[in-house]
């Protein structure tokens, strides 16, 4: 009797083992299921897609509003920068530049220079003059088109924190600048103010 209560006792002591070193191991997410990009979840206090779909939207509907850009005879040339971080946070500016890029492109109403390819585009050139393409479908140097238009802007923050609760503002400002005059024709901005409540988190 004494040998099956000590055989029990260990048979117990080892399954607990297992259970308490396997929720201590490494977590996986092993099962997965498509959301809804347009719904919007605080699941944190950090910059989210939410409010960058937000801004992207706001910004994009000011652009072809401008008069500058609505009422030009043919598509502005633009070449766009980076937006700017200027908050503590470590935002993907790179993918808001490119949500905006994309949904103005999509307007019809102007058209982006592709900056970042210039140097591949030089040795296309370099490489049509090799004699390995034929001369008649070689492209040639001087055909670019101008910049009409610089686009830029900064994303900026600003956090209190007020006994439970915390205040975060998001403020998105682009401008589209004249590069032969340097004037700012077109400018926008959009803010975001969002409120969070501490929560006693229990064991």
């Amino acid at each position: 009797m004494r040998l099956v209560l000590m055989a029990a006792i260990s048979g117990f002591a080892t399954f607990f083992l297992v259970v308490v070193l396997s929720g201590c191991g490494p977590k996986a997410f092993t099962k997965g299921d498509y959301d809804d990009p347009t719904r919007v979840e605080l699941l944190d206090d950090k910059f989210n897609e939410a409010d960058m779909q937000q801004m992207a939207d706001t910004i994009v509907n000011a652009m072809v509003s401008c008069q500058y850009v609505s009422k030009a005879a043919n598509p502005p040339i633009v070449s766009v920068e980076r937006v700017q971080n200027r908050t503590e946070e470590h935002i993907d500016t790179v993918s808001m530049t490119d949500k905006i890029r994309t949904a103005l492109i999509k307007s019809g109403k102007v058209r982006f220079i592709n900056k970042d390819e210039r140097g591949t585009l030089e040795d296309e050139y370099k490489y049509g003059e090799s004699g390995k393409i034929s001369a008649k479908t070689a492209k040639k140097r001087g055909k670019q088109i101008g910049t009409d238009y610089l686009m830029s802007g900064a994303l900026a923050t600003n956090v209190q924190e007020v006994g439970n609760d915390k205040f975060i503002y998001y403020k998105l400002t682009m401008n589209l600048t004249n590069v032969e005059t340097s004037t700012i024709d077109c400018t926008e901005e959009r803010e975001i103010r969002k409120k969070y409540r501490k929560r006693s988190i229990g064991l």
